[in-house]
């Protein structure tokens, strides 16, 4: 699957570039800057620092709002999508109409690893397709060439400065930091059943939307990398559902807050 046919796809049924754009986002084209964050939740709010806000809008679809930030000459366009592949990867595709040129995910992540602590941070070597969205642009062909169980990577390049970036972040401020085998899946609830298999597979931590992030970018030619904040632990019992006391949340809440805005600012300002 090439970005050209989703875009003729699009136009065969009526649409242009600009809805494309106003339909997936919620904002112009030209609204959008070089720099782009994606978030599945967080919103610019919870991260010092980050600069100066202004909020755009919100797409048709509720979860999606924009936001425009200044820090110093840096301008970043701030995206929050809503959890999971399907939603995401809507969004993400929106972007090839516009003048991004590179896209920091940033989000949570459960640890498969009893060494991965809550609050730590993960920079992502790639991550395993376990999700349905994927499947829509990694092929021409719904019937054959499955991408399920796939490895999808972040652009080399970039990632690489910002796993520089962080390690030297994280080591100023006392914090540990980690290299990702991720796993994304749809489902929080039923994804229990599957952990001894996903670990099986490899895997040290798991979320629901960068294989789907990263081929995205990949069709359309812009540079990715995710930094993760790790926000639960399914091996020692301190998962999403159940377990984590107080003292996780707010050390995983501080170091979000403080250091992931960090890293941001350096890797766009690079």
């Amino acid at each position: 699957m090439t970005y050209e046919t989703i875009l003729d796809g699009m136009k065969r049924f009526g649409s242009t570039e600009r809805d494309i754009c106003v339909s997936g986002l919620g904002v112009e084209p030209e609204q959008v800057n070089e720099n782009v964050i994606i978030a599945p939740w967080w919103e610019p709010k919870s991260l010092h620092g980050l600069g100066k806000v202004k909020y755009l809008s919100a797409s048709d679809f509720s979860a999606i709002k924009v936001w425009d930030i200044t820090a110093g000459k840096t301008k970043i366009t701030y995206i929050k999508t809503g959890i999971g592949a399907p939603v995401l990867i809507d969004a993400l595709l929106s972007l090839g109409v516009t003048r991004c040129k590179k896209i920091i995910f940033i989000g949570s992540v459960g640890s498969l690893d009893a060494e991965i602590g809550i609050g730590d941070i993960v920079i992502p070597e790639y991550s395993v397709c376990g999700d349905g969205a994927s499947r829509y642009i990694a092929s021409d062909d719904l019937k054959s060439d499955d991408c399920w169980g796939e490895k999808v990577y972040p652009n080399t390049d970039f990632s690489n400065t910002v796993k520089s970036i962080t390690q030297a972040v994280c080591d100023e401020n006392g914090v540990k930091w980690h290299i990702g085998k991720n796993y994304s899946i749809d489902t929080v609830i039923a994804q229990f059943a599957h952990i001894d298999e996903i670990i099986d597979m490899g895997c040290n931590v798991i979320e629901m939307e960068t294989a789907a992030a990263f081929r995205a970018a990949k069709i359309m030619d812009i540079p990715i990398a995710a930094v993760f904040s790790v926000s639960d632990n399914t091996v020692t019992k301190k998962s999403l559902i159940s377990g984590r006391t107080k003292e996780d949340n707010d050390y995983r809440r501080k170091v979000k807050k403080k250091l992931i805005p960090k890293i941001i600012l350096k890797a766009f300002e690079g």
